[in-house]
């Protein structure tokens, strides 16, 4: 398992790590926690060592799940939640945290981040309580989730910030222009959540997938009309190129989105432990400058 250091300070982490979403239940169609509790041991069998969750995936199913799954093995994993974005006062910072660490039986957390921008609630007090969770003991790294340039600046007048979690894929490229370029040169660790835009990217889907009410997808736009029927069409172009370097679609998408000096960790979801045995084909090798090229031709034609 190919290893790199979050952000300026922290420590070694597996550039491939495990997503805790789809362990929630909710919105993700059917989960049977025996077989996501058997993925996130196996991701740890391979070497995977970031474990990904929020307090919010499934109202704390998920924190709940991998703390069971965890049992015997925390020091194997590097162990990140989040407080939920709707509510970052220090109060309830101060008390999720407490809250998050008795679902996941454990001590302490690895990394702790704030997961949206609260507009109600000055960043620099939630930055104040991450900074005294950290010197509590209970936190040891500090991150923040679906944060913009403009909030960093702010966060890091209070502490470093050791990592960004944010969406990034081949379909969604927004970061590129700004974000990774200051996380780069300000030291900030880059963790991407849905390198595989919510399993758009693994190649499963056809042009007549459709999606229950609740599911995550259902209304989400690149699953959707024209978008969908183009990013079908873009998924086709990309068959040939996997085949070429004996990979799948999927794993060809995750080793994309790791070619970027940027990126730190890509999470990758997994229901059950034969998903996390493709994903992990996906880092440990490097695109060459053929596929990349190829590559960027079917991206422009996408714009």
């Amino acid at each position: 398992m190919e290893m790199r250091t979050l952000g300026r300070y922290g420590p070694e982490v597996s550039a491939l790590g495990f997503g805790g979403w789809a362990m929630g239940g909710i919105g993700w169609g059917d989960v049977d926690d025996q077989e996501t509790m058997a993925a996130v041991r196996r991701a740890l069998d391979l070497g995977s060592t970031f474990v990904d969750t929020a307090e919010i995936y499934g109202d704390g199913h998920s924190e709940e799940t991998i703390g069971r799954a965890l049992n015997g093995r925390r020091d194997q994993a590097f162990l990140a939640t989040k407080v939920s974005g709707f509510d970052l006062s220090r109060k309830h910072i101060m008390e999720a945290a407490d809250h998050s660490l008795r679902r996941l039986q454990t001590d302490y957390i690895d990394l702790y981040q704030l997961h949206w921008p609260d507009p109600k609630t000055p960043v620099e007090e939630s930055m104040q309580a991450m900074v005294d969770l950290v010197n509590a003991g209970k936190v040891r790294y500090v991150g923040v989730s679906n944060f913009d340039v403009p909030l960093l600046r702010r966060c890091l007048t209070v502490r470093h910030v050791d990592s960004l979690q944010v969406s990034y894929n081949m379909l969604q490229r927004g970061i590129e222009a700004e974000l990774l370029p200051f996380c780069e040169a300000e030291g900030v660790g880059v963790v991407i959540y849905s390198p595989l835009a919510m399993g758009l990217l693994t190649g499963k889907y056809t042009s007549d997938a459709g999606f229950a009410g609740d599911d995550e997808r259902a209304n989400n736009h690149l699953f959707k009309g024209e978008h969908f029927r183009k990013n079908l069409q873009f998924i086709e172009g990309l068959r040939p190129i996997a085949a070429a370097q004996e990979v799948t679609v999927a794993q060809l998408a995750l080793s994309w989105t790791l070619r970027n000096p940027a990126v730190t960790v890509a999470l990758a979801g997994a229901k059950r432990p034969s998903q996390v045995e493709e994903n992990v084909r996906g880092q440990g090798w490097r695109l060459g400058n053929q596929a990349l090229s190829q590559i960027e031709v079917l991206l422009r034609e996408l714009e």
